[in-house]
C-alpha cells in the first residue's frame, strides 16, 4: 500500500518557486531538505492513496490565495531559520559550494 502526502510536493513546488527570493546563503540539498521538512512539520498533512488526487490537491492548494500564502509565510519562516543556522558540510568546508 503507497500512501503519500501531497502537501510534501506543494510545498516542493512553493521552495522551488521561490529559492531565488528566499535569499539563503547556501541552498544545497542538504539545507533546502531541511526547510523542506521544517515546513512541513508546520503544515497539515494531505494524504493521497490514488496519485490521480494529487493534481487536484494541488490545484485546490494553488487557487487558494490565503492558503498559498500561508505555506509560502511557513517556507520563509523555515528559510530564515536554516539560512540562519546551516547544517550543511558547505559551512564546515566552505569552498565547496
Amino acid at each position: 500500500m503507497k500512501v503519500q502526502n501531497v502537501m510534501e510536493i506543494v510545498v516542493k513546488d512553493v521552495i522551488e518557486k521561490y529559492k531565488d527570493e528566499l535569499n539563503m546563503s547556501c541552498t544545497c540539498d542538504h539545507c533546502m531538505n531541511d526547510v523542506l521538512a521544517m515546513t512541513l512539520n508546520k503544515v497539515a498533512p494531505q494524504y493521497i492513496v490514488d496519485e490521480a488526487n494529487s493534481a487536484y490537491i494541488r490545484a485546490i492548494h494553488q487557487a487558494d490565495r490565503q492558503g498559498a500564502t500561508a505555506i509560502l509565510t511557513k517556507v520563509a519562516w523555515a528559510a530564515g531559520v536554516v539560512a540562519e543556522n546551516p547544517r550543511c558540510e558547505n559551512v564546515k568546508n566552505p569552498s565547496n559550494e
